[in-house]
């Protein structure tokens, strides 16, 4: 099972998206008629060209500057529950994961903050019993993910033991176990069946 952070951070990136052009046209339709030389006389046809790079320049900005780079980084993390472990990624050019053997967690928790709660997403944290714990940030539909890891975890074989620290290697992360039987088709993250079976 794959899912990714709640969007509610792109937001600001897709307001940004739709606005900020329409407002550059509606700029420049308004620069090409002459109005700046309406408002100010010194202002003559001479700086249309120049108003109307201006206005395309903020929109290459604001969309390279602002709206891509926080829809990539949205992209880039991606949490994945398999019949054994929880993996999270983040990066697309570097990229990095850390992984929890469901075997390893003791308890797992979700903590909300009020506008987490109107939109159902939340932060899941992993008791493995070390210090400090793995929390997933920003997950959707927060309390069914974490009854999907609790089942996972319940499905385990009883002779599954991992000693301390024992975290599965990163050559070992691609499989996918078969599929739980959710069949919400409108949750928030997709279903995979792999090759090899963790358990």
């Amino acid at each position: 099972m794959i899912t990714r952070q709640q969007p509610r951070m792109l937001f600001g990136p897709v307001l940004a998206f739709i606005l900020v052009p329409a407002a550059a046209a509606f700029a420049c339709a308004w620069i090409v008629k002459g109005g700046p030389g309406k408002l100010l006389p010194l202002i003559t046809s001479d700086w249309t060209q120049w108003l109307v790079a201006a206005c395309l320049a903020i929109v290459a900005i604001v969309l390279l500057g602002y709206s891509l780079p926080r829809f990539v980084r949205w992209r880039a993390v991606r949490y994945i529950l398999t019949s054994g472990r929880i993996v999270a990624r983040f990066g697309m050019l570097r990229r990095g994961d850390w992984q929890v053997p469901l075997a390893a967690v003791r308890s797992v928790g979700i903590e909300q903050s009020l506008l987490q709660r109107i939109l159902r997403s939340g932060n899941i944290s992993l008791d493995t019993g070390h210090p400090g714990s793995a929390v997933l940030a920003d997950v959707p539909e927060v309390g069914k993910f974490r009854s999907f890891i609790l089942d996972a975890m319940a499905e385990l074989p009883t002779s599954a033991v991992f000693g301390p620290g024992a975290v599965p290697g990163p050559g070992d992360d691609g499989d996918f176990a078969g599929p739980i039987d959710y069949s919400d088709s409108a949750l928030p993250w997709e279903m995979r069946e792999g090759g090899r079976d963790e358990r």
